[in-house]
């Protein structure tokens, strides 16, 4: 075994008995290869990453490669989930060569850690000829190279500001730059399928959160209409498990047929909030439904006995991608007898060919992806079923499928995709009142506090017992936007008054004063890496800077807090030319760009009905609001002087610090607030 065996992450651990002599990152390996003078591969990758195992079957589990390997280079195995600071770095670097990123990311450095040379996966052939020609061109051209490694380090010390075009800007956003940041956006949508234009389709649920935030300030029919067309294909199609809840990471195809199988926590908890959302909008069963199921799915299989949630399953069981999802029409028919199984098969599309082919053959396998392509309230109307009457059946098969040999489990815990679902959580119990979604999100609160913030420092990583890696900018955002929300579900301001403490350690370590935005490390914690990056665009996970924007503005209004208000200002300004020309792109900050185009609802609640008129304000979907509110008082802001007396529950509405007279019921304060 080499020395991944002392890790705790599963990915390095899958890598902890190749004969190649990999080393974990850090001054151990980095040391080596100064002293030796020897170049240092870097190979990134995670767990549930398809072509990842593919290489390491075909090349790092081979002797004569690892040979060749060990001989040449320093080798690091970084999982990139654990280590996103060195990931950025090095995608950074791949890209600034003209490579198109993804993983594996395999990438050569000098000695110094500065990257000249890289690649995503390459066949065993192909890998054998890189390292032996890399290891000559070290050898015989080291100077060029050395030239080489210098222009890309220089790149990655390219403020965003200048890389970008980025400029101060006044931070106020109106509601017709608002419509043209949708219009915008609307031009790339599926309009067939839903989704936006590019395949692979990914979820993108920060795009359609942004869209429903604009369809609720202007009740714009086509910005429902491509939501509702978007939300029905993936909730309808093989990218969510129909029996099992929860979403894979892509659909490979545009018709939101054919998924990678693997299913990510960060992915599941955004999608959790963006159709608890929707279904507060539309009122759609379906949207309920996967609600329900996925936070089934979470409990069932993603959470850990401590109340931690794991990261991801792997697309791979038995060697073959998507075995544990797929059916064959006999194995329906078996578990569930004629009659059911035909009707079953019938919903889900499923055939005795298989409707899942061989991508390079395009011959038909014999199994089935369950794709029913209509609700199951349609389904049942077409045949004259009751209400629910198939979900027997789907329990069944559901039971029958769990006997069967399961994907890879990812169980390292980390913050910010905790936190991301925590979100999740929070929104689903906000729309339908579920206790056990409030239950299973303050179990996963106390866990993050009791396991990952030690004294005062907050950690990435938890597995089996142990806290590693100091925190990044992601898990501060993403745990503060949590605890923010969950203060006004709960009135516990001890989640509130945390929330604060974290976003003013971040301005005391993250920020970047010449820049004006927040590095991604923390200054006391970035040692061993050639740069300190910044992540301002949003992706399939919205980035730190506009969480942690969006964070500053609410506890701006919640507490009262000037400073935050300013660096949310700062930070918006910094961006809103981009959210103008380019929304696809930074999503996350479009929908803080609705909430400055409108004022913001302020709310205090006081009084023993507290809890239950938040409820009812809840029961209307208004995303632009803060809540405060306390039985008797509070020590926030909004509740100073409003302490309840006689008996009687009160609503003070605000905007912009100013506020009406308090009315004592829920329908008064809605016809304050418009």
């Amino acid at each position: 075994m080499n020395r991944l065996q002392h890790e705790t992450s599963p990915y390095l651990l899958q890598h902890a008995h190749n004969p190649v002599d990999w080393y974990p990152w850090g001054e151990e390996a980095l040391a080596r290869a100064r002293e030796e003078n020897k170049p240092i591969l870097v190979s990134i990758g995670y767990s549930a990453c398809h072509w990842c195992h593919v290489m390491e079957r075909e090349a790092f589990e081979r002797e004569e490669v690892a040979e060749v390997m060990n001989r040449h280079f320093v080798c690091i195995k970084v999982d990139r989930e654990e280590r996103p600071d060195v990931d950025a770095i090095y995608m950074d670097a791949i890209q600034a060569m003209g490579i198109r990123g993804g993983w594996p990311l395999n990438v050569f450095l000098m000695p110094d850690a500065k990257p000249f040379y890289g690649g995503t996966y390459f066949p065993r052939k192909n890998w054998l000829s890189v390292c032996e020609q890399i290891a000559v061109a070290f050898r015989d051209q080291n100077d060029d190279l050395q030239q080489s490694a210098e222009g890309f380090a220089r790149n990655m010390h390219v403020s965003e500001s200048e890389k970008y075009g980025l400029s101060d800007e006044e931070s106020a956003f109106s509601p017709a730059e608002l419509e043209k940041t949708f219009r915008h956006l609307f031009n790339g949508f599926d309009a067939e399928r839903g989704g936006t234009q590019a395949v692979p389709k990914f979820p993108m649920p920060a795009i359609w959160l942004f869209t429903l935030r604009y369809f609720q300030q202007t009740y714009d029919p086509a910005a429902k209409q491509a939501l509702k067309t978007t939300l029905d294909a993936m909730a309808t199609g093989g990218i969510y498990d129909q029996l099992g809840g929860g979403f894979a990471r892509y659909s490979t195809d545009g018709e939101w047929f054919l998924p990678h199988f693997e299913k990510m926590l960060y992915d599941n908890g955004q999608l959790v909030s963006l159709y608890s959302e929707a279904w507060l909008v539309t009122k759609e069963p379906l949207y309920k439904r996967v609600v329900y199921q996925t936070i089934d799915w979470l409990t069932r299989e993603m959470t850990s006995p401590e109340g931690g949630f794991y990261s991801a399953l792997d697309a791979d069981s038995e060697g073959e991608e998507g075995k544990f999802y797929t059916w064959t029409k006999a194995e329906i028919l078996e578990v569930l007898g004629p009659v059911w199984g035909e009707l079953v098969c019938s919903f889900f599309q499923v055939t005795e060919e298989g409707n899942y082919y061989e991508e390079a053959t395009r011959e038909a396998t014999g199994t089935n992806i369950l794709f029913p392509q209509q609700t199951l309230e349609s389904f049942e109307m077409e045949h004259g079923l009751l209400s629910g009457e198939l979900d027997n059946a789907f329990r069944r098969l559901l039971d029958a499928r769990a006997d069967r040999v399961r994907p890879g489990l990812d169980d390292k815990i980390l913050t910010s995709w905790n936190g991301l679902m925590l979100r999740g959580l929070i929104d689903a119990y906000r729309v339908f009142g579920e206790a056990s979604f409030l239950n299973l999100a303050l179990r996963n609160a106390e866990f993050l506090i009791h396991k990952l913030w030690q004294g005062k420092d907050l950690y990435h990583s938890y597995k089996e017992g142990r806290a590693t890696i100091h925190a990044f900018l992601e898990d501060y955002a993403a745990l503060t936007d949590a605890f923010i929300q969950l203060y006004q579900v709960t009135f516990d301001e001890k989640w509130i008054r945390i929330a604060e403490q974290f976003a003013d350690y971040t301005l005391a370590h993250f920020w970047d004063d010449e820049d004006g935005l927040f590095f991604f490390t923390d200054s006391v914690w970035s040692a061993g890496l050639i740069a300190r990056k910044k992540e301002l665009f949003d992706n399939v996970i919205p980035s730190s800077n506009s969480i942690q924007a969006t964070n500053l503005y609410w506890l701006g209004l919640l507490l009262d807090r000037p400073d935050f208000a300013d660096k949310a200002d700062q930070l918006f300004a910094k961006v809103r030319k981009l959210i103008r020309s380019n929304p696809e792109y930074v999503a996350n900050w479009a929908s803080l760009a609705s909430y400055r185009s409108k004022p913001t609802a302020e709310i205090a609640i006081t009084g023993p009905e507290a809890e239950a008129f938040r409820r009812q304000l809840e029961a209307r979907y208004l995303p632009n609001k803060v809540l405060a509110g306390a039985t008797v008082s509070g020590s926030l802001p909004l509740l100073e002087g409003r302490a309840a007396t006689g008996g009687t529950t009160r609503v003070f509405v605000c905007y912009n610090r100013s506020c009406r007279l308090p009315v004592d019921s829920v329908a008064a304060a809605w016809e304050l607030i418009g």
